[in-house]
């Protein structure tokens, strides 16, 4: 906020830098603020300036927006509508389950997922959308170029090639008490909304969501069982008012995106197994050997190709056998369900 008063006061932030007195102070912040632009460029890493080009003009509504961003990968991804999808590090196997289908549909229909890249529901909603061939963003309460927690390296590399990684923490700092529940206003300023899967009271999720409803942005939450911490606080939030989200079309709708079509689907299928396979399912199939016999296709063939469909999110094995494209239905695995 100091740093926005100082540039309205002077004009710019070249011009509020120039008319500042030379001091050690100054000199000092000179030469971090180099160490930090060089440390950017030795890992690949872009100066996003507010108020330049690529600076995502949303961040804009905030009333306090990062003065600079660092950014790895491609910022356009940011242009597409974006959802944040949140939530706790303790996730239960419910809450990944869901979050993995509600990121890998929102991805398919075109959405840019955003989140914090934490553990548990964080990561689920990355790779996710990531398996799905979509766009994913992460906001990161490290430096751009530091992979946090240490087991989502692999994440943090995949995303730095296939999505976008953002930070207003300089290059090399490492995560710091404070730094975790002020990214969370970035996740909130970039996406049209917010759902929150499973968040327990006093929750980094709930924080986000505040962010959310003070920029006038949606907020959505899944409901969970009454009796598990992890759900307390998306509950709550239903119950304050929340868009609940009941099944796949409710996520869509709230961001104004649809489910590619059927022979939308059909066209993006390259393999001729898999092919076969989406051809043959044009109604359900009771069972692995059924749908082999309709596809025309040894029982192993048919097996590799269906897991294949499986992980991009093409179809969906029923907890019955019944084999099946993925639709806009329900949520798989509701609480209780299995």
């Amino acid at each position: 906020m100091r740093f926005r008063e100082l540039v309205e006061l002077f004009g710019s932030a070249s011009q509020a830098w120039d008319a500042a007195p030379r001091s050690s102070e100054r000199d000092s912040a000179s030469e971090s603020a180099e160490r930090a632009l060089e440390r950017a460029e030795g890992a690949g890493a872009r100066l996003l300036v507010s108020g330049g080009p690529e600076y995502p003009e949303k961040l804009l509504d905030l009333p306090d927006p990062p003065p600079v961003l660092f950014a790895i990968g491609d910022i356009q991804q940011l242009a597409a509508p974006c959802v944040a999808i949140v939530g706790t590090r303790s996730a239960t196997s419910y809450g990944e389950r869901v979050t993995a289908e509600l990121a890998g549909a929102l991805a398919r229909a075109g959405a840019t997922v955003v989140s914090g890249m934490a553990r548990g529901i964080d990561g689920v909603a990355h790779r996710a959308a990531l398996l799905a061939g979509g766009c994913t963003a992460a906001v990161l309460g490290t430096g751009v170029d530091m992979a946090y927690p240490a087991a989502h390296r692999a994440l943090h590399e995949a995303i730095a090639v296939r999505g976008v990684l953002l930070s207003e923490e300089m290059p090399g700092d490492r995560a710091s008490g404070g730094s975790f529940p002020k990214r969370n206003r970035i996740i909130a300023a970039l996406a049209k909304a917010t759902i929150v899967v499973e968040a327990p009271h006093r929750s980094g999720a709930l924080i986000t969501a505040t962010h959310a409803l003070e920029l006038n942005r949606g907020v959505a939450a899944v409901p969970g069982p009454i009796d598990v911490p992890q759900s307390a606080g998306a509950n709550a939030l239903i119950r304050d008012g929340a868009i609940i989200i009941t099944d796949i079309a409710d996520a869509l709708a709230l961001v104004g995106v649809s489910a590619p079509s059927a022979r939308e689907r059909a066209r993006a299928i390259t393999d001729g197994a898999q092919l076969a396979i989406w051809e043959a399912l044009d109604t359900p199939a009771p069972d692995l050997d059924s749908l082999a016999s309709r596809a025309s296709l040894p029982a192993r063939e048919c097996l590799s190709a269906l897991t294949a469909l499986e992980l991009d999110g093409a179809i969906e094995c029923a907890l019955t056998g019944e084999i099946r494209r993925r639709g806009l239905g329900g949520l798989a695995s509701r609480p209780g369900a299995a």
